[in-house]
């Protein structure tokens, strides 16, 4: 296991997420201030382009300059705001998400089907004695 490899790909993909999250704050500010440019921010953004945050940027900084450092402003600043707490968040999150799998495995794991019991089930409910006719 890479751990520092593991690091550089987690980055990254945060980065463009960050990309993408940025994207739709400029798309939603210019949605209220200039529709005409977020109609064309929304169709630039349609393609995969996306999916790798610098990519993106760079292929938006030939077309729209301004646009780019706006984007990379905006992702800038979304970074500042997550960067203290999300450690965290990721620890507790995964800590609480695989808690509730292993829940949810042990539960069904210990399930008790009735409707189709075991033969060794009823192997032993035979076996034992009917108490019910013994008289005290």
């Amino acid at each position: 296991m890479d751990l520092k490899q593991i690091a550089k790909d987690t980055a990254k993909t945060l980065q463009s997420y960050l990309t993408y999250q940025a994207v739709r704050t400029v798309l939603a500010q210019l949605s209220e201030t200039n529709p005409p440019l977020a109609l064309w921010l929304h169709r630039f953004s349609a393609t995969d382009k996306i999916q790798d945050g610098e990519v993106y940027i760079q292929h938006l900084f030939q077309e729209k300059a301004d646009l780019a450092l706006r984007i990379m402003t905006v992702r800038e600043h979304l970074a500042q705001e997550v960067a203290d707490f999300l450690p965290e968040m990721i620890r507790n999150g995964i800590q609480q998400a695989n808690m509730e799998h292993r829940r949810q495995h042990l539960e069904r794991s210990t399930q008790l089907d009735i409707s189709n019991p075991s033969p060794n089930t009823e192997q032993q409910t035979s076996s034992e004695p009917n108490l019910d006719n013994l008289s005290g």
